[in-house]
């Protein structure tokens, strides 16, 4: 299917609620960096989070849209300039790998959201640090607020806790400067697993080594 086919689509996909075929053929759009696709699943992205949602929606589509907007903007800033010095081609540089960054993990929190038995979890309603997390074989995918920046040499680090089992690493990241976190990771996670986020060494660490600033029990089924 071609772009023109699939735009009416855009709406329901980034709701989560395209069906087949249309899914699958957005889906292989993105996977090979469609410019139209791209920039049209951003802006039902943009819409989807401005229009009041479910109850089960309401807390990470805001998050979300910002994650869009994000990976490609560096694309839309740098798409009418013209670089002319050795200066502005390495910051050009510099801004297409993180726009590259940004834009892998568009794509990866897509995979979780789109892939089959998505199951999701609140956590910190009376707490400062809020957000949910959505996870399944594919992943998991934690969209936070308010939440703190590290100290110096310090990262969030998010684990993966099966049920009388060992943590897993799941990955380091950082919120921004609002508070605001986004964080990917294709660590696999089934019904009943415990998600944690620590704050630990930024290089990592092989277990939690501080109490969690976030926890969140995945539910034994899809709600």
């Amino acid at each position: 299917m071609n772009c023109d086919e699939l735009r009416e689509s855009y709406g329901m996909y980034a709701r989560g609620a395209a069906g087949e075929p249309q899914r699958g053929e957005i889906r292989v759009h993105l996977d090979r960096g469609c410019e139209a696709c791209t920039a049209g699943i951003k802006r039902a992205v943009e819409m989807a989070a401005a229009r009041p949602q479910a109850p089960r929606r309401i807390g990470w589509a805001p998050f979300w849209a910002a994650a869009a907007v994000l990976s490609l903007a560096a694309a839309l800033y740098f798409s009418g300039r013209e670089r002319q010095s050795a200066e502005d081609a390495r910051r050009f540089e510099r801004r297409l790998r993180a726009q590259t960054v940004e834009l892998v993990r568009f794509r990866e929190a897509f995979t979780v959201l789109d892939s089959p038995g998505a199951m999701v979890a609140s956590f910190g309603e009376t707490q400062q640090v809020s957000g949910r997390v959505f996870a399944n074989r594919a992943g998991v995918l934690l969209l936070a607020a308010n939440l703190s920046a590290p100290p110096a040499g310090m990262a969030w680090q998010m684990w993966v806790i099966p049920k009388g089992a060992r943590p897993a690493p799941a990955g380091m990241f950082r919120p921004d400067a609002g508070g605001a976190a986004v964080h990917v990771s294709r660590q696999p996670c089934a019904p009943g697993d415990m998600v944690e986020v620590t704050l630990e060494n930024e290089a990592g660490a092989n277990a939690p080594t501080s109490a969690p600033v976030i926890a969140a029990v995945m539910p034994a089924s899809t709600p």
